[in-house]
């Protein structure tokens, strides 16, 4: 974004003229704004992603999880009372200053960190997450995506169509709309009886923050309505791959049980789901410098969760 419409957006919270510092330029530009009062986080969402509505609808719930005492970011209105407003055809809001330090970054686990125990935190949090959000009485025109069946393996997913992924050798594309059919199959046996509601879906260990011995979930860009066994899926399935033992997703298991109860048997199913969705996001992505190298990874743990579903329903009627 230009200055000019930099100091445009500040404007909207009597900032102008604050001393600005990048944070982070991906799906969303993020700044860090120095203001009298103390540092804030001003983002600059990418165009086309989600609507004002949308957006509004993810402050709005922030703001009461934080209103809750869940340790997440909160929104600040601009002078006009607003959450987000539009400058340049680009969607902007503001949100107080976490000081912490991310769990991880460009892959790696912060040094003082101890990912099990901090998967643990995690659990309890998202728990935390799941029961304050069902208590809330949503406002009127609340509007966020669904990860149900269709956002997930329907025609138009959310994420895409993984099983056409160009990266797939033909077994893959095969086996992939057989784990397709199967889970169709499942969920919608599955279905009524699923904990269903509103989810985070990105409780990723990139968008953790630890402050102390407390630890802050951040980036609610894909939180909407989904099954509570796929935002556990999504912090599983990351916390594996950056601990092979097993130990970090166990505690994190065990974190959110401790604090809330939900049945874990359709679980496997949910984390073959959450691999399949990488394959389909990274298919916009393919141009993007390093992306055939991520698409291979997400291809081959998609591959392991759809064939150890499969073969644990081999047998069983489709």
């Amino acid at each position: 974004m230009p200055e000019a419409d930099l100091q445009a957006a500040l404007a909207a919270w009597g900032l102008e003229d604050c001393p600005v510092t990048l944070i982070a330029a991906r799906e969303n530009t993020v700044f860090r704004v120095e203001t009298p009062s103390g540092p804030r986080v001003l983002r600059l969402h990418r165009k086309g992603y989600r609507s004002r509505e949308e957006l509004t609808s993810e402050l709005d719930w922030m703001a009461e999880l934080s209103r809750q005492g869940v340790h997440v970011p909160k929104p600040l209105s601009t002078l006009a009372g607003d959450r987000c407003v539009e400058v340049v055809g680009q969607l902007v809001d503001m949100l107080t200053f976490l000081d912490g330090r991310p769990l991880m970054a460009s892959g790696q686990w912060h040094p003082e960190a101890d990912p099990v125990r901090v998967a643990g935190q995690i659990g309890q949090a998202l728990a935390q997450l799941h029961h304050l959000s069902d208590r809330w009485r949503l406002p009127a025109g609340f509007t966020r995506p669904s990860w149900d069946a269709a956002g997930l393996i329907g025609d138009t997913p959310l994420w895409d169509r993984f099983w056409e992924n160009p990266s797939l050798t033909p077994a893959q594309a095969k086996l992939f709309r057989t784990f397709r059919d199967r889970a169709a199959h499942d969920l919608a046996v599955l279905g009524p009886d699923l904990d269903y509601g509103l989810i985070h879906a990105d409780a990723v260990p990139e968008n953790v923050m630890l402050s102390g011995d407390e630890v802050f979930l951040i980036d609610f860009d894909d939180g909407g309505f989904g099954f509570r066994l796929f935002d556990l899926a999504t912090s599983a399935n990351r916390l594996g791959r950056h601990d092979a033992s097993g130990q970090a997703s166990l505690s994190f298991l065990q974190g959110y049980l401790k604090a809330r109860p939900l049945d874990l048997a359709a679980l496997p199913l949910f984390r073959a789901l959450r691999a399949m969705t990488y394959v389909g996001w990274v298919i916009t992505r393919l141009h993007e410098p390093g992306a055939a190298a991520r698409s291979t990874r997400f291809i081959t743990e998609a591959e392991a969760h759809a064939l150890a579903y499969l073969d644990q329903h081999q047998g069983l009627a489709p």
